[in-house]
């Protein structure tokens, strides 16, 4: 049978066919635009995205044996506002993760409803990404769509409404919302009060291998595939990177270097970091996993070659950078504020240590070893908790690049297995398809038979001893910056 994975990015959909062994038959990528209405906010249409993600799909399976096509799964961009009225039309644009407008707003949960009590109720504290802080900035910002309310989604979840009917999302998505109970993976009645809305403004919750409904009649009909068709909760972007490399279980690491980066640790016990510069996520493999995330990672490449130097020849720019660990200019690469571990929107991308003979090299440079360092900043909370890693898998766009690659490896100083498949999210939502549809036994299963690992990039310990200096050089620069990000905004 064939299952399709559905990942739904920032920048464009990527739709993934795959056959029950776990092979790839055909990529699709459809692009869309996102919509920066002020500075720090970040918007999409809703209907953007279906209308591609059904042209995606057309052409996704143009050549394909339609009749064997039996499950579709997804990733998904966590953390946005998708709000609808009760005719079921989206009301406004939806507000992304990346969106940087909620400060108010977690000031406000963090420290008048108090992060204690947000840790008792959803195992994490605000952040601005995060959806509850939305609602109430819809709330107290635009009162005439908060009125018109009916139902609260996620990205991901109004693509599978759309193909079914149904209002469903499921638990390691929902954890970022700041309203899922993480622990008992159910909703938060606590966390609704102090939003103002009511619990049937919430989806159904499932698991990210559940079947949440079959495709619309007029769905199948479009596309040309039978109405048998089932549609698997799917599960948020990240959590469906880890499905597509194999990050479940215990104690496994993933790292993901995408429009965010993250590294991403699987447990088969519920944890919370006590100072909560980790999120404590429910996992789609039924599990649970602690997440460090910064909000620009390969983005800063894109910015820096693209918009900056005025570049795409991404490789050709890191050919020159050679001399790893002696590097004396640093870029925080804080583009859109920062995650974890700073929970700070005002932060911002910042160069430091240019002199007169500092070149283009240099500053390429910079920018990859920056989010690299960023990666490491949240990897040093996890050691606190006394998890101990030695490997790491990888993904995302960045994952291409052999030089980046290699310095993560050194500056986390952990080994880098690099999978067969790069894709991510795409292939892990074909893959939570493939156990909703009882290909797989269970997620781990279908983990276990598909991914497989073609090489590892090693930590050199010379190298490592180098960055280990720089690190802690790059580590200082973030606390004396931050009164001025507090002034520069």
């Amino acid at each position: 049978m064939l299952y399709i994975g559905v990942d739904l990015g920032t920048s464009a959909v990527k739709l993934l066919l795959m056959d029950g062994e776990g092979k790839i038959q055909k990529i699709v990528s459809k692009e869309y635009p996102i919509y920066f209405p002020h500075p720090g906010w970040s918007e999409q249409k809703p209907e953007d995205w279906f209308e591609q993600t059904m042209a995606g799909i057309k052409e996704l399976i143009a050549e394909a044996d339609k009749s064997k096509i039996a499950g579709i799964s997804f990733g998904g961009q966590m953390h946005g506002l998708v709000i609808l009225d009760k005719e079921d039309q989206v009301i406004r644009p939806a507000l992304l993760w990346n969106d940087g407008r909620t400060f108010e707003e977690c000031d406000y949960l963090n420290n008048v409803i108090g992060k204690d009590k947000l840790s008792e109720y959803t195992a994490n504290i605000s952040f601005t990404g995060f959806t509850a802080p939305k609602i109430l900035w819809v709330k107290n910002k635009e009162p005439e769509n908060f009125a018109r309310i009916a139902k609260i989604m996620l990205p991901k979840d109004y693509i599978a409404y759309k193909l079914t009917g149904v209002h469903c999302t499921d638990v390691s998505d929902a954890s970022g919302m700041l309203l899922l109970d993480v622990k008992n993976r159910c909703w938060s009645k606590e966390m609704c009060e102090i939003c103002g809305i009511s619990m049937d403004m919430l989806p159904k919750l499932f698991e990210s291998y559940e079947c949440v409904g079959t495709v619309k009649e007029e769905i199948a009909k479009e596309l040309g595939i039978p109405a048998t068709v089932k549609v698997a909760a799917g599960a948020g972007d990240n959590a469906a990177a880890a499905v597509g490399t194999g990050t479940v279980g215990e104690g496994m690491c993933n790292i993901s270097l995408g429009t965010s980066g993250t590294i991403f640790i699987s447990s088969k016990k519920f944890g919370v970091d006590k100072f909560n510069a980790l999120h404590a996520f429910a996992h789609a493999d039924g599990n649970y996993h602690l997440m460090g995330c910064m909000l620009s990672a390969a983005s800063c490449n894109k910015w820096w070659m693209e918009d900056i130097i005025g570049t795409d020849e991404y490789a050709k720019e890191q050919e020159p950078i050679t001399r790893l660990g002696e590097n004396h200019v640093y870029f925080l690469p804080y583009l859109m504020g920062e995650r974890s571990p700073h929970n700070n929107p005002n932060a911002r991308g910042t160069f430091i240590g240019m002199t007169m003979d500092t070149s283009r090299a240099d500053m390429t440079q910079a920018v990859l070893e920056g989010v690299a360092f960023a990666l490491r900043d949240s990897l040093e909370v996890a050691k606190s908790l006394g998890i101990k890693l030695e490997r790491t898998k990888i993904c995302g766009g960045g994952a291409k690049s052999p030089l980046w690659k290699k310095m993560i490896a050194n500056i986390l100083n952990l080994k880098v297995d690099v999978i067969e498949s790069e894709e991510g999210p795409a292939l892990g939502g074909a893959m939570l398809a493939a156990v909703a549809c009882g290909e797989y036994e269970s997620v781990e299963a279908a983990a276990a038979k598909i991914v497989k690992i073609i090489d590892t990039v090693e930590p050199e310990p010379e190298l490592v001893a180098k960055y280990e200096e720089r690190y802690q050089q790059f580590k200082e620069i973030y606390p004396a910056c931050k009164p001025l990000f507090e002034i520069i905004k």
